[in-house]
């Protein structure tokens, strides 16, 4: 099947917009900036949709916020019936460090609330997921603040470079297949 599923995790509302938990929200847009698309309402959050090299691609960025983002993903999944394999969803990671990638076909939420979201509603941690380095620079009790902290002025000033290449890999993801993807993006900085 040519259809794919690529969802950007974060939390909707002006004062998440560049927080850390929002790396995911941030790839999708530039998704959507480099098709010229605007999102656009949908069940469960805002999409864009279009071709990339004949394949069907829908990109979501669920307003579910983050702790029940699998609601979201289960449905159009179901309706746009894509299979699982089809689906990648991106998030934000404390265990790597800024900036980079990993990408999966599978594995434990890791403490994360929208994998979690995602692994109970899904009934499985067989799917395809994208975590995006966001560092671990926090106090101890002091993680909810850090992810959903602003970016520093460091991390600023090479985000924009690291969210085209998170999108490249997305794309990389439809076209090339996940295999072809993890080999030529995980750990790259």
């Amino acid at each position: 099947m040519n259809k794919y599923l690529i969802v950007g995790l974060g939390n909707i509302g002006p004062e998440y917009v560049y927080t850390r938990h929002n790396i995911g929200f941030l790839i999708a847009d530039e998704l959507a900036s480099s098709q010229g698309l605007t999102f656009s309402p949908t069940s469960f959050g805002v999409k864009i949709q279009f071709k990339y090299k004949g394949r069907s691609v829908m990109v979501l960025k669920p307003d579910t916020y983050m702790n029940l983002s699998g609601k979201a993903i289960k449905y159009h999944l179901g309706k746009e019936n894509i299979p699982l394999e089809n689906l990648l969803v991106i998030t934000d990671d404390l265990n790597l460090e800024f900036g980079t990638f990993r990408l999966k076909a599978k594995g434990s939420d890791g403490g994360h609330n929208g994998l979690k979201s995602v692994q109970s509603l899904l009934n499985t941690t067989l799917y395809p997921r994208f975590r995006f380095g966001v560092g671990d620079s926090f106090q101890k009790g002091k993680q909810v603040d850090y992810v959903l902290g602003k970016w520093t002025e460091q991390e600023m000033q090479t985000l924009a470079d690291r969210i085209e290449k998170a999108k490249d890999a997305a794309l990389s993801f439809v076209f090339a297949g996940l295999s072809n993807t993890m080999n030529q993006f995980n750990g790259k900085e």
